[in-house]
């Protein structure tokens, strides 16, 4: 083993899920309204937009996958919404950090790890820009440089929990499954990656667990356990 695929939310960077997800749909719909569309309709779309991301096949990158879907539904321009959207993203975006609690033992596993020679790659589902995506690394004291592979919604063609997504890290990394440990935080996205046969280590501070599947075989602990479980790996 020597490569750990970190997941971020709820991961590296502790978040209330539920929380986030309220300021960040306020805030985008807020703008899709001053732009005169409604709000019934612009989350409508959005979701159909995110399941064809879910769904997709290979074929194309998760961001044209997007979109082709969302403005179809919606009934808009790719150019006007794609502006919407990253004036958000540079504007407000900032303020679904209220929803995460950072915890300094994230800089504390990466740079351990960075010590010991290990390689790193930020396996967050790949939904989001990287200009979001690298605001939440940051605001868990991190870098986007600490990574070897940061997956985002522009260079990736799966999302989690589809075995491809794994695959296809491992792929662009030159890696086999056995060299490689996924950290997350949620049973059903994160732990299938041993179905490839990587290792796993699940996170129990922010545990997502929507089936309520038994995790008595998995690797486990809080961040402060993960912590002391990379202390004792061998250099590399």
């Amino acid at each position: 083993m020597n490569t750990f695929l970190f997941d971020l939310d709820g991961t590296l960077l502790p978040l209330r899920e539920e929380e986030f997800a309220r300021i960040y749909f306020s805030g985008l719909s807020r703008r899709m309204i001053e732009a005169g569309y409604r709000k019934e309709d612009f989350m409508k779309a959005l979701w159909t937009g995110i399941e064809a991301m879910r769904e997709n096949d290979g074929r194309a990158v998760n961001e044209e996958v997007f979109w082709r879907a969302f403005p179809a539904a919606l009934g808009g321009a790719r150019e006007e919404l794609e502006e919407l959207f990253y004036d958000y993203y540079r504007e407000e975006f900032f303020e679904t950090k209220k929803s995460a609690s950072p915890t300094p033992y994230a800089a504390k596993c990466v740079a351990a790890l960075k010590e010991k020679g290990y390689r790193l790659v930020l396996a967050t589902n790949p939904l989001f820009p990287p200009i979001a995506t690298y605001q939440r690394i940051r605001w868990a004291g991190l870098e986007p440089e600490d990574f070897l592979l940061v997956t985002t919604i522009d260079n990736s063609r799966y999302c989690k929990p589809n075995l491809k997504y794994y695959e296809d890290i491992l792929v662009k990394i030159g890696a086999s499954p056995g060299d490689c440990i996924m950290v997350g935080n949620d049973v059903d996205e994160d732990m299938v990656a041993r179905e490839l046969g990587c290792e796993t280590y699940l996170l129990l501070d922010c545990l997502i667990n929507a089936k309520g599947a038994e995790i008595d075989s998995f690797r486990r602990g809080r961040i402060t356990d993960l912590y002391d479980f990379i202390l004792k790996l061998p250099g590399m």
